[in-house]
Parts: structure tokens; C-alpha cells; sequence
């Protein structure tokens, strides 16, 4: 029976024909980032806590025993060049895999290949899914089953949290690894191996860069490889060479090759709540330098200004409250500045903002206390709101006793009746205590006074 599948499986048209890496025969053609991609681990740039000599990940490769994993970094890290590695390390079949260009259909006819192979050949799968935070949570499900039976090795690449993309059955059943933007050294060595690399690389053109074109791609690179390549490729290919065969790359070359700075934001990602974060946190810390930087970031990375004035408003209150009234006044003067002048022109009214706010006084008393009440309110019984403190419109209500015993506190006596407004279970209760910077201080001063005038009338 065993035989009879056999046969029939090899009778069988294959249902799909990915792409399978077997070699590095890239054409002459393609583009120089992916011409230059390292085939061994030794030829691999950067993510030395990962791939290191005596790394985990490094001996899994190394003894092809790799187990599902996903790939997690910024653009130009590595992902996919760590993955085209693995595909030269492995005796297994490795397929690539794009989830924009593909579908749940695709991995269906992929994983039943896979398993005719392992049956036919006793040979696995692995399969390479580039950018697998396209699928959505639901077509992720499409994996789960073959990752967990063994079916296929699922290596995904993503520049997306997993925490946030990846859905959670998915996430426990594959191992994370996070790599870093490359740093400047490793991206200058990307570019000098480029320059001298004679069989896939530039050598063969003879370019050199200036110093300050070498440090002006490295820069604007901002740790993404494929960003460099590209650029340098631009560079290179589109200078004439001297008399003697050599071209000289400049600053101002480099300028026009470059399109624009790779600025680490995204709309949606976790880049985009790491930089409010950011934000935040440098306000609250008193320091404008850093605030400043941090709006800037937003700003050039094209966040909405509208949104960064709404944080801004809500830092007002939370961070700063009392301690300084004019700060919710100076962010809604941000915010009604974003409406009416809109971008770029705003730019300068939310700076102001974030100066102000990052040089008040601090204080989240106010924070503190609407969520103290908030618990109360979850927690306690609702009592019903006192008499004396409730209104009464019509006569039935001023029959039952709405109303009665209310002490009009601008006709007493210092104008402050010191009649109770909480609930009686309540009694006592203290949400808002003043914090000691700003005008919170001449709250507390106030709040003081009111007490020893209570005392006062209760005879204390």
C-alpha cells in the first residue's frame, strides 16, 4: 500500500513550483545587495550575539537542526540574508516564500509537496516566508497545523513586533530572534567588501570613495545594508571613469544618489509607539533637547501632527496637571495651531509646546486622584448621590426632601460652608493631594486653609 502512494506521488504533476534556492547563481543583473549576500555565516555582517562563534543560533545552522523560528529587525538587517544562508547550510529542501506575492492557496500545495518529499525522500522542508506579517492573523493559521506536526520548518522574516502581528498559537510554537540595525563600522564594512568583491561585487570598476562620501552613505544609511548597496551601486555605475580606468566617488555623488534618509518610523509599527514613547518620557524627564529630538523624528518621519499634539494635550494633564495650569492651555494652543496652520507650519507651534511642557513643574496628582476615584467608583457600592446636594425642580422633589439642608457657600461665612459632598460610605476619602512644585503648592495651601475651617465648625 506504502508503494502504491509512492508510485502514485511520483505519477503525480507537482501542485507548485516555487522558487528553490540551490546554489548562488544570481544573475549578473540583479541588483548589487542581492549579488553581494553572503553564503556562510563566516561571510555574514553584524548580529554577532545571534550568529557568533558558540551562538545557539550559529549551532543550529551549523548542524542543520534548526527548529521554526521567526526573524525580527528594521529593513537592511539581515533577514533575508540570514535566511539565504541557512538555505546553503541545509540538506533540507528550502523554499521561499512571499507573503505579498502569495497566498494561503500557495502554502496548501507547499506543505503537500513537502510531505510527498518526506515520504518519497525522507528528506524535510523548509520554508522561508519573507514579510509573513502580511498574512493576516487568520490566514497564519494556514501554518500552524504543519509547523506543529513537524510538516515543514517555518522560518519567518518580519521588520513587524510578532507581538503585535503574529498571531499568539503561531508566536508559542516558533522561536523569536531580534536582530539589530547594523551599526556604522558594519555597514562601512558592507561597502568596502562591495568595492573589492571582484567576482560579485564593484571591483572590477575600480571605485573609490572620498572620505567624506564614505562617512555622508554610511550615515544616511542609518543601519540598513540594502539602502548602502543600492546607493553605492547608483554611485559607481553612474560615474565615467578617468583616463586610467578609476572612478572617484564624492560627497556631492553620493547626494545625488541617495533619494532620501532612511528615517526609522512607521505609521502603524512599533517604531511608531517606541518614538511617542519616547517623547513622553523626555518631557516628563524636564529635558526640551531631547523633546525636541524626538519631535523631530516624528515630524521627519511623517507622523500626523495632530496626533502628536493629542499626546501632548493628554501629557498636559496627566504629567503636569495643577502644578502648572497654563501647560493644558499652551497644548490646546498646540493643537488648535496644528488645525489651522497644518503641515509643515505647525512644526514650530509644537515645538513650543514641547519646550513649555518639558521645562513646567511635573506633578501627576491629578492622574493619581481620577484614577483613585475611578477604583472607588469599580469597587465600592454606588451610593446614592445625598440629599441636600441633589437637585429639585418640582415640588414631589422638594417634598422628599431634595435639596434640604444645602448651604449656599457664597452666602456663609468666609464662602465656605464646610458641608459634606460625598456619599457617607465615603467620608473622609482623599483622591487629590498637591504635589510640592508649582501652583500645586498654593493649592495645597488653600485645601489647608478649607480643612482647618471644617475643624473649625465641628468644634475640633
Amino acid at each position: 500500500m506504502a508503494k502504491k502512494s509512492q508510485e502514485e506521488a511520483k505519477a503525480s504533476p507537482p501542485l507548485f513550483k516555487p522558487p528553490i534556492i540551490q546554489s548562488h547563481a544570481i544573475p549578473s543583473h540583479a541588483p548589487l545587495a542581492d549579488r553581494i549576500r553572503p553564503t556562510t555565516l563566516d561571510e555574514f555582517v553584524g548580529q554577532e550575539e545571534l550568529v557568533g562563534k558558540g551562538k545557539l543560533l550559529r549551532r543550529a545552522i551549523e548542524s542543520d537542526n534548526i527548529n521554526s523560528m521567526l526573524l525580527w529587525g528594521p529593513p537592511g538587517s539581515g533577514k533575508t540574508t540570514l535566511a539565504q544562508v541557512i538555505a546553503h547550510c541545509t540538506r533540507r529542501l528550502f523554499v521561499p516564500f512571499s507573503a505579498v506575492l502569495h497566498g494561503v492557496k500557495d502554502v496548501r500545495r507547499i506543505v503537500e509537496e513537502a510531505r510527498q518529499l518526506r515520504e518519497m525522500e525522507n528528506r524535510g522542508t523548509i520554508l522561508f516566508v519573507d514579510e509573513i506579517h502580511r498574512f493576516n492573523k487568520s490566514q497564519q493559521d494556514a501554518f500552524l497545523p504543519h509547523v506543529e506536526s513537524g510538516a515543514i520548518i517555518l522560518i519567518g522574516a518580519t521588520t513587524e513586533n510578532p507581538s503585535f502581528e503574529i498571531n499568539s498559537p503561531l508566536l508559542s510554537r516558533c522561536r523569536v530572534y531580534t536582530l539589530k540595525a547594523l551599526g556604522d563600522k558594519e555597514i562601512a564594512s558592507i561597502i568596502d567588501h562591495a568595492l573589492a568583491d571582484s567576482e560579485r561585487g564593484l571591483a572590477g570598476m575600480q571605485a573609490v570613495l572620498t572620505e567624506g562620501a564614505n562617512e555622508l552613505l554610511v550615515n544616511y544609511a542609518n543601519g540598513d545594508a540594502r539602502i548602502a548597496l543600492n546607493a553605492l551601486e547608483i554611485a559607481v555605475t553612474g560615474t565615467e571613469p578617468d583616463k586610467k580606468g578609476k572612478r572617484e566617488i564624492t560627497k556631492e555623488i553620493v547626494k545625488e544618489a541617495l533619494t532620501s534618509r532612511n528615517i526609522g518610523y512607521d505609521k502603524k509599527g512599533e517604531e511608531y509607539y517606541n518614538l511617542i514613547s519616547a517623547l513622553h518620557k523626555s518631557l516628563r524627564g524636564s529635558d526640551p533637547q531631547a523633546g525636541l529630538y524626538w519631535l523631530a523624528r516624528m515630524i521627519e518621519g511623517g507622523a500626523d501632527p495632530l496626533y502628536i499634539a493629542r499626546r501632548l494635550v493628554r501629557f498636559a494633564s496627566e504629567d503636569i496637571g495643577l502644578a502648572d495650569p497654563q501647560a493644558l492651555v499652551q497644548a490646546i494652543a498646540a493643537k488648535d495651531a496644528v488645525h489651522f496652520l497644518g503641515f509643515p507650519e505647525c512644526d514650530v507651534a509644537l515645538a513650543q509646546c514641547v519646550v513649555y511642557l518639558a521645562t513646567a513643574p511635573k506633578s501627576n496628582k491629578l492622574y493619581s486622584g481620577i484614577s483613585s476615584a475611578k477604583r472607588d467608583v469599580e469597587q465600592t457600592r454606588n451610593d446614592p448621590v445625598p440629599l441636600h446636594i441633589r437637585n429639585a425642580p418640582t415640588k414631589l422633589m422638594q417634598d422628599s426632601g431634595y435639596g434640604k439642608g444645602y448651604q449656599y457657600d457664597p452666602d456663609a461665612e468666609n464662602g465656605f460652608s464646610g458641608q459634606q459632598y460625598l456619599p457617607e460610605t465615603l467620608q473622609g476619602r482623599t483622591y487629590y493631594t498637591p504635589g510640592q512644585f508649582g501652583f500645586e503648592k498654593e493649592i495645597q495651601k488653600r485645601i489647608d486653609y478649607w480643612n482647618r475651617l471644617r475643624k473649625e465648625r465641628r468644634g475640633e
